[in-house]
């Protein structure tokens, strides 16, 4: 019997992504590969909220900063409580900052050189003003319009933020995931009318991961996978912000090309 010869790595073309991986498995050859180890590794997409741990991160930061070193005002309310508020521009920029930059990069990609060191010296430039206590100074160009927000402010707005981030990371984004067993992929739904078997042998596999914020600063490593079927009918599965991409690819690698126990051999 003629070993099926594997598939050719795609050439990525220029627009695309700057560490994007194709990895085709071809069909198990003689002689076959039992599994041993790790037999069932699940696969989770995750939502673009699963970078947005920065805004919580930075506002209790700057929640924790206005406690030690805010000074109580008195704001006109029903309750006449003093609130803490602290006393410069510096807190109110870096977490409005923190919160565009967040917004951009999750609804733009940040592809290429020139755009990181766009938003790195946007970045530096702001720290390095507040460091310098310039900030003040520089709204007074713009008729002291200035940023202050209490204490109360950050912890609340970061507070949602976190249980928002929570339940969709580790609760909503889990209630579907692919479970690669040896030469099998199947997705799975905890909620829903069932699951769908893939056939994995011959299956391809290819990794993106060229934004360098998304996927290496804010995703801890994450990365869009694709994955094309073989058979009687081909089929695109795009995951998208799977963590641990790179060895989550060479133990979906391995799995796919090994033969399931029970099957015969000869």
């Amino acid at each position: 019997m003629k070993e099926n010869s594997p598939q050719k790595d795609a050439l990525p073309t220029q627009t695309e992504a700057a560490e994007t991986h194709i990895h085709p498995v071809p069909p198990a050859a003689s002689p076959p590969v039992r599994h041993h180890g790790q037999t069932t590794i699940r696969i989770y997409s995750h939502s673009s909220l699963l970078f947005w741990w920065p805004v919580w991160v930075v506002g209790y930061v700057m929640a924790a900063l206005t406690y030690w070193h805010g000074k109580e005002q008195h704001l006109e309310s029903a309750t006449q409580v003093m609130e803490l508020v602290y006393p410069g521009n510096n807190l109110g920029v870096i977490y409005f900052l923190t919160l565009f930059l967040i917004i951009m990069i999750t609804n733009f990609s940040v592809r290429g050189l020139a755009s990181g060191i766009v938003i790195l010296g946007a970045a530096l430039l702001t720290v390095v003003l507040a460091y310098l206590g310039l900030w003040d100074e520089v709204f007074r160009w713009f008729d002291h319009l200035t940023i202050h927000l209490t204490m109360g402010a950050y912890f609340w707005f970061s507070t949602l933020m976190f249980i928002t981030w929570f339940l969709t990371v580790f609760v909503f984004d889990r209630m579907s995931h692919w479970e690669v067993t040896p030469g099998q992929l199947t997705h799975k739904m905890l909620f829903g009318s069932g699951s769908n078997s893939y056939n994995a042998q011959g299956m391809g596999l290819e990794k993106h991961r060229d934004d360098i914020f998304r996927h290496w600063l804010l995703g801890f490593g994450s990365g869009d996978l694709k994955i094309r079927t073989s058979g009687a009918t081909h089929e695109q599965i795009d995951l998208l912000n799977v963590l641990f991409i790179g060895s989550k690819v060479a133990a979906v690698q391995r799995l796919i090309a090994e033969v399931p126990e029970g099957v015969d051999d000869t």
